[in-house]
């Protein structure tokens, strides 16, 4: 598990780090055009995208909840470790009750399977109904590039290994929890809303990868975006919202519980 955990509402939320995500700086796109791509990572000043990967573990009166699953083994070493963490929190796969997913991509939900069968023998799975519905249907498959295609295979493997144990929704995922729609990174991509009386906080899943970097610029994005300006949009209004309401916020690529915090025309996400 990665940094301390916090008590909202009825849950004791902790972050289970998955592993590290490394990828060219081509991978990033900028609203504008190339010129205010380039700006904006000199600015910057990293060589390279190196992100976390995270999921969730919600400890509740009824049971264990993950939000999101990681990669399981099929991303190499450098990742798939969330069944060790897991393991070393004491939790095993039998002990979980559901898995919110945020959205049908590989770091977040291949760690639903193990080899040929389903990693979570007793858990209910929670996805966004516009994701499943959009992923789950092979007749979306010809209209999508070819590097956004894995949520078909993953809504497959979801529905052969999980057979009626999957809940698609747009609304309450689970008493306290409200699904959150976020849409642009993929069809349905989604966030998770967790209530308290005196905080709340919102695992955003992929609405922002890159804490130092999308969150003052938010027009900053990522060729794995199916839509781009959708999830430009999201992000905005999502930081706005957040910044507004005191929100706490983590997501599947951000290191610990941050606060969103206006700075300039952009935002910060200052450690909580």
């Amino acid at each position: 598990m990665d940094a301390k955990p916090r008590r909202i509402g009825a849950y004791e939320v902790s972050i289970l780090h998955d592993g590290v995500f490394e990828a060219p700086l081509d991978v990033l796109i900028h609203a504008s055009g190339e010129a205010a791509r380039d700006e904006a990572i000199a600015r910057w000043g990293k060589p390279k995208v190196s992100i976390v990967v995270n999921c969730f573990v919600l400890k509740g009166a009824d049971g264990i909840t993950l939000v999101d699953a990681g990669t399981g083994p099929s991303w190499g070493a450098a990742m798939g470790h969330v069944p060790a963490a897991m393991a070393a929190a004491g939790i095993a796969p039998e002990d979980v009750a559901r898995v919110l997913i945020t959205h049908l991509h590989g770091d977040h939900a291949l760690g639903l399977f193990d080899g040929d069968c389903a990693r979570f023998p007793h858990a209910e799975i929670i996805v966004p109904e516009a994701d499943f519905g959009f992923f789950g249907d092979e007749a979306n498959r010809a209209a999508t590039p070819e590097r956004k295609q894995g949520g078909f295979a993953i809504a497959a493997s979801l529905k052969k290994h999980y057979a009626g144990r999957i809940r698609s929704l747009s609304g309450e995922a689970h008493p306290g929890i409200t699904l959150v729609p976020l849409p642009g990174h993929t069809f349905g991509h989604s966030g998770y809303l967790i209530q308290g009386d005196g905080e709340s906080l919102l695992l955003w899943g992929d609405a922002v990868h890159l804490s130092d970097l999308q969150a003052s610029v938010p027009e900053i994005g990522f060729v794995y975006d199916f839509d781009a300006a959708t999830a430009l949009a999201s992000r905005r209004a999502m930081l706005e919202r957040a910044e507004r309401e005191g929100w706490l916020v983590c997501g599947g690529h951000i290191e610990g519980f941050r606060r969103v915090l206006r700075k300039g025309a952009g935002y910060e996400l200052a450690p909580a």
